[in-house]
């Protein structure tokens, strides 16, 4: 993609006089040179003779006569109206920073983003194409009208021959001409428009006087088609000259046969023809490219522009109000010519208006085409339009909207596309005003332009009076161009864009987050709408890949945060190395397709960063209330990038907004053996440190065993039934009762339940086991288990085990210690304890359903699916640092051979059965 400077850096602040002028390339693809047009050639005349065409000439008879004067006005100040509203947006736009080129499309793609941008400026550019071709044609039905072999009008010269073929040859003759003058520059076509502007204004000039200086006449009419192919005898209509009963007659509407086609008209109809007509405000911003000061030109020559037409239209319409009974007006639009005090004039501005729309929309489309092309948003298929002369003009592009004028000339009659062209410029009108509605909405410090009239009430009011217009105008045209806006806009999402024209979406979003968050009150909280947001601590994400992706299937919807502690200190670097990491993290972040936040600090050590991140990671309602832990054990990490097909694949590093390779920036997975950055003392600190912050803790051991299937997104996609086996009783402190009732045993089943949600695992079935003390009966403790589930909405099969032999009778319970087997056990014993609890877990993976209680050695025989996943109690850490390491060999030795296991304490309420 073609990079992007900052705005700050397209200008060179001070000349060498001491001036401000643009950088090159600011603007223009040739930079300065190329920048010539004043604001009345590159801005006022395009747009005057865009917004006036055909119409002008052709139409306004139409218009009142259907109408009347009276809705004719109202007509007119509601097409202004729409218009208004979207020339206040080109103008916040426009005057808000350095407009390239591009016109339009610049302005919508650098507020909305390459996919909506490129949609609609694809868009665009066929609406000028094909403009350009309606253009054309009308000129060559009004040149063969008076000149054509079969014409029938009463001055007719009957010299050009007719026919498909040489319609097809005139427009083709007049397209190289129109081309011609395109092709040589900015300079040459700003030119002919003047020229052609004074032939227009010259013609206006002679029909405004002409119904001053013509007295009363009859005016014969053109022949009407009439049943079996015959004509009808043309009539007479009536120019009276001033006449105030001609006025009255002409106020109300009286809408008849349209006898061109035959058609009905109505309000909708006529309204239609008259917006068609007046669709030319971007025809000054298009020349952004050319323009010597395009910040100030184009809101003072648009608003010049419209200002302009609307006082010509309303004369016109007062003045034949004023001067033409209805029947002339509905039965000869081209009465012009007629009352006219030299008639070629009017012919020469008809001519001179469909020429210059040509020439405009010609132009204007080639300027569209480059910036697309520059931008590369389309790749290979527009890389001709790229070519440029020495001058900056883009002749490339002029040459390939060149041969599709060409081609479209092919189709001939193009009334239907003529709806269809009016459609998509008011998608375009839609976009410039979304734009800066969403720029207004986003109250970014850095939208702040010259030009204040404007508010979002009115940007939001051109949205709708533009979406409104397209529907009426033509309905299947609009819910076309809004499919193919869709289709365009996927395409170029799948095909990546640039990421440094800066996403009003994302200002949007931050405005919208922090409104909410600020919304979102932690004092009330309620247990009942409570969920997991974790805090994942990973050293290198190679050994932790599988985890980052259970964890972010445990989270709910909830928070999900990746951290990660660098070691060192500030004071003695030149710079913060964390900064520069968070890229990488990011694109981590995106091939695993996890939806985390990621939160770097750096620190002396990772203890002390640990708890920097539990403090200070998230914001407002939403702060971490769960960290995750990988084990502390000797098993070498593997390098699971390897494997992963999304990190196999090569990172294209040429394409802008792509990271370097991922390889590159986190090291291999540390090598058996070798130090590590935390040690034992400090993992079992941490813990006790979270527990201390009321952080829960979760412990995951041996994730990189969990089959690929059980990590995706999508179904698990396997007909294999695993368990998912839940141990909610501490099983180092080995005693009967209800301890499976307690906070932490909650929290082990409501994580579990939590697990199951996800799709991946929705084969897995969950088993919860009931360890029962020796002296307690079978199916008590059972029964009391199945009403809590019942009550917590759990599915679950419970499994009774019976456990605690070893245990000494009437152990005193130590304050101090918590739940952690201290004093009361030697080393010796409770190392004994830890094996036996693990060969209970063991013996239970792979059981049947059936069973009853037993021991450790219990239902050998009875094999039935084996375990994915276990979750079982941790223990609180001792209160004595210096048995901190023996605590961790327990673990170690209690969760050893169990496959993936989660050792999980909770420290918060996370279920409720009310409502």
């Amino acid at each position: 993609m073609a990079s992007e400077s900052s705005p700050l850096l397209a200008y060179r602040l001070l000349g060498e006089e001491g001036v401000a002028f643009p950088a090159n390339g600011a603007g223009g693809p040739g930079g300065v040179s190329a920048r010539k047009l004043s604001t009345f050639l590159g801005v006022v005349v395009p747009t005057v003779l865009s917004m006036f065409s055909i119409v002008v000439f052709l139409r306004i008879g139409f218009v009142v006569g259907h109408a009347g004067l009276l809705q004719a006005l109202a007509m007119l100040l509601v097409a202004y109206f729409i218009l208004v509203l979207t020339v206040l947006s080109v103008c916040a736009i426009a005057t808000n920073g350095a407009v390239q080129g591009g016109g339009a499309y610049f302005m919508i793609s650098r507020t909305l983003g390459p996919e909506v941008g490129g949609s609609i400026g694809l868009m665009f550019y066929l609406a000028n194409v094909c403009g350009c071709a309606v253009s054309l044609l009308g000129l060559v039905e009004a040149v063969l009208d008076v000149f054509g072999a079969d014409a029938t009008g009463p001055s007719g010269l009957r010299v050009l021959p007719q026919g498909y073929g040489w319609s097809l040859l005139y427009g083709s003759l007049l397209l190289g001409l129109v081309g011609g003058v395109c092709t040589l520059g900015a300079g040459l076509y700003a030119r002919a428009s003047f020229l052609t502007f004074l032939l227009v204004s010259g013609s206006l000039a002679s029909v405004l006087i002409s119904f001053v200086a013509v007295g009363p006449r009859e005016i014969p009419l053109p022949p009407r088609p009439g049943p079996n192919g015959s004509s009808l005898t043309p009539g007479f209509g009536h120019f009276t000259g001033f006449n105030s009963s001609t006025l009255k007659d002409n106020l109300g509407a009286g809408y008849a046969e349209d006898y061109t086609t035959g058609a009905m008209m109505t309000f909708a109809s006529v309204f239609a023809v008259l917006f068609n007509g007046c669709t030319g405000i971007m025809a000054g911003a298009n020349m952004s490219g050319e323009l010597k000061d395009p910040s100030r030109a184009i809101p003072l020559g648009t608003i010049v522009a419209v200002a302009y037409t609307f006082f010509i239209y309303i004369l016109l319409f007062f003045l034949s109000s004023f001067t033409c009974d209805r029947t002339l007006l509905q039965q000869d639009y081209g009465f012009f010519r007629a009352i006219s005090l030299w008639p070629p004039l009017v012919l020469i501005g008809i001519y001179a208006t469909s020429l210059s729309a040509s020439m405009s929309s010609l132009i204007g489309a080639s300027r569209i085409l480059h910036a697309l092309a520059r931008d590369d948003l389309f790749g290979v298929i527009l890389a001709p339009a790229k070519v440029v002369s020495q001058g900056g003009n883009p002749w490339g592009a002029v040459l390939y909207s060149w041969g599709l004028v060409q081609l479209v000339l092919l189709a001939g009659k193009l009334n239907t596309l003529a709806a269809v062209v009016t459609v998509f410029y008011l998608v375009a009108y839609a976009a410039v005003d979304l734009s800066c509605l969403s720029l207004e909405w986003a109250s970014a410090p850095n939208f702040r332009p010259t030009f204040s009239l404007f508010s979002w009430h009115t940007c939001l009011l051109g949205v709708a009076s533009c979406l409104l217009m397209m529907f009426l105008i033509s309905p299947g045209a609009a819910g076309g161009s809004l499919l193919l806006m869709g289709l365009l806009s996927a395409l170029l999402t799948a095909r990546g864009g640039p990421s440094s024209w800066g996403y009003v979406s994302q200002a949007l979003l931050f405005h919208q987050v922090r409104k909410y968050l600020l919304r979102l009150d932690v004092r009330k909280d309620h247990v009942k709408f409570w969920r997991p947001q974790l805090l994942l601590l990973v050293g290198n994400p190679r050994g932790a890949l599988p985890l980052l992706r259970l964890a972010n299937q445990l989270k709910k919807g909830g928070l999900y945060v990746l951290g990660h502690v660098t070691l060192g200190d500030l004071d003695s670097l030149p710079s913060d190395p964390v900064q520069p990491q968070y890229g990488a993290w990011l694109s981590l972040v995106d091939r695993a397709q996890v939806k985390a936040f990621v939160d770097l600090t750096l620190s002396p050590s990772v203890r002390q960063g640990a708890q920097h991140l539990l403090r200070i990671s998230g914001l407002g309602g939403m702060k971490p209330n769960t960290l995750v832990l990988g084990f502390y054990d000797d098993t070498p990490p593997q390098d699971h990038f390897l494997a992963d097909p999304a990190f196999s694949e090569p990172v294209d590093s040429t394409r802008e907004g792509m990271s370097p390779a991922l390889s590159t920036l986190f090291p291999p997975p540390r090598a058996p053996g070798s130090p590590r950055a935390l040690s034992p003392q400090d993992y079992v600190a941490t813990v006790a440190d979270a527990l201390k912050m009321n952080k829960n803790v979760v412990l995951a051991r041996a994730c990189g065993d969990l089959p690929p299937e059980r990590l995706s997104r999508g179904s698990g996609g396997t007909s294999q039934l695993h368990h998912v086996d839940v141990w909610p009783l501490n099983l180092l402190r080995p005693r009967g009762g209800p301890g499976y009732v307690d906070v932490c045993g909650l929290f082990l089943l409501q994580m579990a339940t939590i697990l199951g949600m996800v799709p991946a695992w929705h084969s897995a079935r969950l088993r919860i086991f009931l360890c029962l003390g020796p002296q307690e009966a079978p199916g008590a403790a059972e029964g009391r288990l199945r009403a809590l589930l019942s009550q917590l909405r759990i599915r679950a099969e419970v499994q009774e085990v019976v456990w605690g032999e070893g245990a000494r009778a009437g152990a005193a319970e130590e304050e101090e210690e918590g739940d952690f087997v201290n004093s009361g056990l030697g080393d010796t014993e409770a190392e004994a304890l830890a094996r036996s609890a693990n060969a209970l877990v063991r013996a239970q993976q792979g059981r049947g359903t059936g069973g009853g209680p037993g021991g450790p050695e219990a239902g050998r025989d009875d094999v039935g699916p084996a375990t994915a996943l276990t979750f079982l109690y941790l223990p609180r850490p001792p209160a004595d640092p210096a048995r901190y390491p023996h605590y961790l060999a327990l673990l170690e030795t209690l969760s050893h051979d169990l496959g993936p296991t989660l050792l999980i304490h909770g420290v918060t309420p996370v279920t409720c059965t009310d409502i």
